[in-house]
């Protein structure tokens, strides 16, 4: 099953700095832990106490993954992943 992730610039550290890489995974936490098998330190940068990060926010297919079952959202062949880090400011 391949599903592209798209990466944040902040992120391309982790992965050669390519925009986007290849990941397998039924839940949102199998990618996750797909991703960090190949691409190591991005899993710590994504999830904190087992749950996704307060300030990255994670879409599969333009949804929300708050909204659809955050870790446990389901994922199909050719999903498309999307990793945006929240900007605060003022």
């Amino acid at each position: 099953m391949a599903i592209e992730v798209r990466i944040p610039t902040i992120l391309r550290t982790y992965t050669d700095g390519a925009k986007a890489v290849d990941g397998t995974g039924g839940k949102l936490s199998e990618l996750i832990d797909d991703l960090e098998g190949n691409h190591p330190g991005i899993k710590d940068r994504l999830i904190d106490d087992g749950d996704l990060r307060r300030f990255v926010n994670v879409y599969i297919n333009d949804e929300d993954v708050r909204f659809i079952g955050g870790l446990d959202a389901e994922l199909s062949d050719g999903d498309q992943v999307v990793v945006l880090p929240a900007v605060a400011g003022g």
